[in-house]
Order: structure tokens, then sequence, then C-alpha cells
């Protein structure tokens, strides 16, 4: 039974882990319509930035990870990539989400997992995404120290997640209609009753940019930086894996995905094999 609107579990804890599988469970089905409606398709453009900030040029035959990765959308802004040759590694625990986006790019590879428990061995990775999913992390800091072990040293992590203006006047137009319009078209268009209610109160308990800064340098990450977009609404942050001396990682050519092709989802919680 979903929570109520005055019984949101927007803070941590294991109500808001079943509560956040079971929202977009249900609005799956029209959450890229919804996404892109309720951003008037800016979101697109923030997903370009944050592949640009990757830096994914430095090993385009390289094997990637998108966090949270929902229906793949920034998984698919990276693998349709002119230029790019390698693998993007979808990692969500929401499989209908997966399921609707695996055919988006011939690159990517959906796996059902949690971001708090990753199936996949250390430093495997050259780099990573996260898109509008860290606020849903039932544990924040152990999210990001399980980012930081499957990385690779020096490969970057980007994150996009929402934000709330510092400036007036669009901090008041952004709460109106964060508080507002958005639930209500979300309401409609989803048949979801509490999803877009959940959206600006996970987002007004979200920790600050400056403070996200820190967390990811204590997880793991060094050269934290953080850019505002479109006047804050979006912040996103990039920090790069601290330099180890351990060596890892893994190829998922299509010898090493077995008998599974790239876009067909794997098994709950089971890694490459």
């Amino acid at each position: 039974m979903f929570a109520t609107d005055r019984e949101l579990p927007a803070s941590n804890g294991t109500d808001k882990r079943a509560y956040v599988r079971g929202i977009f469970t249900a609005i799956a089905p029209r959450y890229d319509l919804l996404n892109h409606l309720l951003s008037l398709n800016i979101d697109r453009r923030w997903r370009r930035i944050a592949v640009q900030a990757l830096g994914w040029e430095r090993a385009p035959e390289g094997v990637y990870l998108d966090l949270c990765a929902g229906t793949l959308d920034l998984a698919a802004e990276l693998g349709n990539r002119a230029g790019f040759r390698g693998w993007v590694m979808g990692a969500d625990f929401v499989k209908p989400m997966l399921e609707l986006g695996r055919r988006k790019s011939p690159a990517i590879v959906p796996v059902t997992a949690d971001a708090l428990e990753l199936p996949f061995p250390d430093r495997s990775f050259d780099g990573a995404t996260v898109g509008f999913g860290v606020r849903n992390l039932v544990d924040l800091d152990r999210g990001f120290r399980e980012a930081a072990r499957v990385l690779k040293p020096g490969a970057r992590l980007i994150v996009l997640e929402f934000s709330m203006p510092e400036r007036w006047p669009m901090r008041q137009l952004y709460l109106f209609y964060f508080r507002r319009v958005l639930p209500l078209i979300g309401r409609i268009v989803s048949k979801h009753r509490t999803a877009y209610t959940y959206l600006p109160e996970s987002v007004a308990r979200f920790p600050a940019p400056a403070e996200l800064v820190e967390r990811m340098k204590r997880a793991g990450f060094a050269e934290v930086k953080y850019r505002r977009l479109m006047g804050g609404i979006c912040v996103m942050h990039v920090g790069t894996r601290i330099l180890g001396t351990r060596e890892g990682g893994f190829t998922p050519a299509p010898t090493a995905l077995g008998t599974r092709p790239p876009g067909e989802s794997v098994a709950d919680g089971e890694p490459p094999a």
C-alpha cells in the first residue's frame, strides 16, 4: 500500500526504499513523457552536459556505469555518441524501468541491481553517471562509497540532481511550480497519487550542493566541483576517483556477457558472467 501525501518517506529508511521501488514501478510507462513534459525538454540538455563532463573520449572503448539508470536516457546519451565504442552498464533496482529503455542504444547492458550493493568487481569502470537518482537512495554515503569502489582510479563520477534555486525571483517561481503545478500534472498524467508529491519533498530534504561536495570527498573522490544549471534548478557534481595502486576491472565484450546480447536485461542482482 502506498503512503499518503502526509506520510511520504522522503528521508532515509527501509520504508523509503520500498516506496521508491513502488512508485517508479507504477509510473514507469509514463516516466519519459512526464520527464520531458515537466522539464519542458530541458532535461535532455542537462544529460548532454553530464556526458560532456564525463570525459569518455579518454577511453572511447571503455566500460561505463549509469547508476539509478531508470529508463536509460542518460546511458543512451553516452551510448549513442559518435565515436563511442564501449559499453554502458545501466543499473537500477526497478526492472520495469530498465525494460522500457533497453533498446535506446545498442551499447547499453541493463542490470537489475541496487546502487548500495552493486554486483561488480572493484575498479571495473572507466566512469559513472547518476541522473536524478542519488536523492532516492536510502543511504547516500554508502551509495557514494559503492560508486567509488567500482570505479577505476582517475575515473569520474557525474551526478545530476534537482536542487533549490537560491536567488529571487527564480526561487519563488520554482517553488510555486514545484509544489503546486508539477504534482497536479504528474498526478493526472501518471495516474499515481503521491509520486509527484514525493519529488518536491525529497528535493527539499536533499543536501545542499556544498554539503554534497564534502560527502563525495569522504567517499573517495577528489577534485569535486559543482555547477548550477538553469538558475540552480539542477546541479551537476563532478568528482574524480582517488588514485590507488590495485589493479582490477573487467571487459563486458559479447563473449564476456555469455548469451546475453547488449540491451537484454540481466537477472536481478546478477553480474555479467
